[in-house]
């Protein structure tokens, strides 16, 4: 019985982590430029001396959703939205450099250039982009920043960088923890010239409420046969220690 009870066991740990997946996903639908994880299970053999008898579940999130989000209009002279498939590269909390499509923009009081969720974002120069103060700041399609200093001609704005763009076009690229996505096996993505944003744009993200709402219901009903195979594993272990119990 201890297979089969194993077996189970890891069937029930494999849903719990693809419920986590997908209760994750959910909660960021409101999320700004977020991509939906996709979770993938896979059967793990275990290879020993005699028959090949057990074969415990792995699961992991292997990669995510790829497609875009609904772009919206919001006005906002910072907000950004990608409309290809190219990435902004911003400053990881490691001082490492990642990519996002996060758009929602604003300027810290450090005058450092960052995403809604606090990431520095990356200039044409391999560093973060600080702003000084303005009266006003504008995002060219091309990602150029350009600002109006505080008493200056509105119409001669002074450039101060340009958002860096990079496409993940021949590099494989990962997900992590902090929604930010990496090169695999580390390094940076070159920039993408050609890439351009729309400004007072902001793609939304891309999960899709009731896909999710049906994987959450099929992964609760494949917990559940987990489950009661477990229970079925204790009863017949019951009933087969009472077949072998001496009379009194």
């Amino acid at each position: 019985m201890d297979k089969l009870i194993y077996t189970a066991a890891s069937g029930l740990k494999a849903r719990m982590g693809a419920q986590a997946a997908i209760a994750n996903n959910m909660a960021n639908a409101s999320t700004i430029g977020f991509r939906a994880e996709k979770v993938d299970f896979d059967a793990l053999m275990l290879k020993g001396d005699g028959f090949d008898s057990r074969q415990p579940t792995s699961e992991q999130v292997k990669d995510f959703d790829r497609s875009a989000g609904t772009i919206i209009s919001t006005g906002r002279n910072l907000d950004i939205a990608i409309p290809g498939d190219q990435w902004m590269a911003v400053q990881a909390a490691d001082g490492s450099e990642a990519y996002t499509r996060r758009g929602d923009l604003n300027v810290s009081a450090s005058g450092v250039l960052e995403t809604g969720d606090g990431f520095p974002v990356m200039g044409s120069g391999g560093a973060p982009i600080t702003v000084p103060p303005a009266a006003s700041i504008s995002i060219a399609s091309d990602g150029t920043l350009s600002i109006i200093p505080a008493g200056g001609d509105a119409k001669n704005p002074q450039v101060i960088d340009r958002i860096k763009f990079a496409s993940p076009k021949g590099s494989q690229t990962v997900k992590g923890l902090d929604n930010l996505v990496r090169v695999k096996g580390g390094g940076a993505l070159p920039t993408d010239e050609d890439a351009t944003c729309e400004s007072g744009m902001l793609e939304q993200s891309n999960v899709n409420m009731t896909q999710a709402l049906v994987d959450m219901m099929e992964n609760q009903r494949a917990y559940e046969v987990q489950a009661n195979l477990m229970k079925s594993t204790k009863d017949m272990d019951e009933s087969g220690a009472s077949v072998m119990r001496m009379p009194s």
